[in-house]
C-alpha cells in the first residue's frame, strides 16, 4: 500500500506547461503495454488535459505521475485580495488572515498512473488530498481538528479559503463543477474526482459505493468504463453545498 503524500515546497517563479513523457505523446489516450504481467502506462490519461496549464505540470516518471501546481486558481475569489485582476467582493465571507501569495501554495504531489483498487480503504488525512483542474488543493470534511462546519464561514463562493497555508477546497468548487459531470480533479490515490453528475447517463448516478466511487465511463475514456469517484449528492451540514471528498480512498 503506498503512503499518502504530498509535498509544499517552496515556489520560484516557473512558467508552467503541461508535459507529456515525450515529445510525440498525444495525451488523449492512456496507452498500457503489457510486459511480464505488469502494466506499463507510457502515456498521461486523456482526463489530464482539464488542468489548468498556466499553474500545473504533469508528467510520468515511472509507474508514477507526478503533479506540479503553483496551488493558484484560475478563477474569482475574495482570497486574492483587493487590488488582484481576479478578486471578488464577498462581503458575507469571514476572510481568513491570509490572502493570496506567491510563496506558500506551491504543491507537488505522486500519484500511481494505475491505481491499486485490489487493496485496503485508507482514510483521508488534514491538509492536500488532491489537486483540482484549476491548480489549487482539495482537502476532506476536517478543518484542523473539528469538523467543517465550524468554519463554514470563511469559505468563499466556490466553497474554499485558505488555512493552514494553501488556497484549498472542501465544498464543490462551483467555479468549474456546479451540478454537472466536470472533472473535479485528481486524488493522492491516483483516481479521478468528478461533479455530481455522471457522464455516461447524465443523471445523479445511484450505485455510488462509501467513497462516491464507481465503474462507468467518463468523457476522457473513450466509451470504457473506469473507477472514478463523484461529489456525492447529498447537503453538508449547514454550508448549503456539497462536501468535495470525505474518502476514504479506494486507490492503494
Amino acid at each position: 500500500m503506498n503512503k499518502l503524500r504530498s509535498i509544499v515546497i517552496p515556489f520560484v517563479p516557473i512558467i508552467f506547461a503541461f508535459n507529456a513523457c515525450s515529445e510525440d505523446a498525444s495525451n488523449d489516450a492512456e496507452t498500457v503495454s503489457e510486459t511480464d504481467n505488469e502494466e506499463t502506462v507510457t502515456e498521461l490519461h486523456a482526463a489530464f488535459s482539464a488542468f489548468n496549464t498556466d499553474a500545473v505540470t504533469i508528467y510520468l516518471d515511472g509507474s508514477e505521475v507526478v503533479i506540479e501546481t503553483t496551488g493558484l486558481p484560475d478563477h474569482e475569489t475574495v482570497y486574492w485580495g483587493e487590488g488582484h485582476e481576479l478578486y471578488k467582493e464577498e462581503p458575507d465571507v469571514a476572510v481568513t488572515p491570509s490572502i493570496m501569495s506567491s510563496n506558500n501554495n506551491a504543491t507537488v504531489i505522486r500519484v500511481d498512473a494505475t491505481p491499486d483498487l485490489t487493496g485496503n480503504q485508507v482514510d483521508t488525512q488534514l491538509n492536500t488530498i488532491g489537486i483540482a483542474v484549476s491548480g489549487s488543493s482539495i482537502f476532506n470534511d476536517q478543518e484542523g481538528n473539528g469538523p467543517l462546519d465550524e468554519a463554514a464561514a470563511s469559505l468563499d463562493w466556490t466553497g474554499a479559503h485558505i488555512g493552514p497555508g494553501v488556497y484549498h477546497y472542501h465544498l464543490e468548487p462551483k467555479a468549474f463543477t456546479n451540478d454537472d459531470d466536470n472533472l473535479v480533479g485528481i486524488l493522492l490515490d491516483g483516481v479521478f474526482l468528478y461533479g455530481r453528475k455522471c457522464s455516461s447517463t447524465g443523471t445523479y448516478p445511484t450505485d455510488l459505493d462509501i467513497s462516491g466511487g464507481h465503474y462507468s465511463a467518463t468523457q476522457y475514456t473513450d466509451g470504457e468504463e473506469e473507477y472514478h469517484y463523484h461529489i456525492i449528492n447529498e447537503v453538508y451540514s449547514n454550508t448549503g453545498s456539497y462536501l468535495a471528498f470525505a474518502g476514504p480512498y479506494q486507490g492503494y
